[in-house]
């Protein structure tokens, strides 16, 4: 895979759904916590995968999980539910993006995906040395859903940028 690191700006743009990423996982005995419930440590490595792989596909560099933010249960999940993780670019900063990443448990019977989980996750672009790079690759956005999503990760930097500042 070509790696690029040592850009000085973006070089062009891609579209969000050019990385969208969707995995489908059925929950297993493995998988679940003393109560039969899905374990939610699991459910968290798995969107952290997604996350990470949307923007590896973005960047075309390696990436690292910075933050994850409004990591929401909707609902739990059993043995044998079918999982569907959803994980789409939302915001592209200097060396960072944001990914939102949606988990539905899927009706097998007539295929309705309710909602499980909604998180967002901060990746940094980085390099062989884990320092933190220029991604490659702006974000076109072209959809009102799209401007909203793009307006709400700037709010969440933000709000992470003054927890900081209060020692949070």
């Amino acid at each position: 895979m070509r790696k690029v690191f040592h850009v000085d700006k973006q070089i062009a743009n891609k579209n969000v759904e050019d990385s969208i990423t969707e995995w489908t996982k059925v929950v297993k005995y493995s998988d679940i916590n003393c109560e039969g419930r899905l374990f939610g440590g699991q459910l968290m490595s798995w969107l952290d995968e997604v996350a990470g792989t949307v923007a590896l596909r973005h960047s075309g560099n390696p990436v690292a999980t910075a933050a994850v933010d409004n990591m929401q249960f909707k609902q739990g999940a059993q043995l044998g539910d079918v999982l569907v993780i959803v994980g789409k670019l939302t915001h592209v900063g200097k060396t960072s993006m944001e990914v939102r990443v949606d988990t539905y448990v899927e009706d097998v019977q007539n295929g309705m995906r309710h909602v499980l989980n909604r998180a967002y996750f901060t990746e940094v672009c980085i390099d062989n040395d884990g320092s933190a790079v220029i991604v490659p690759y702006g974000l076109n956005v072209r959809t009102e859903s799209e401007k909203a999503e793009w307006e709400g990760a700037e709010k969440r930097r933000d709000l992470r940028k003054q927890r900081r500042m209060e020692g949070f």
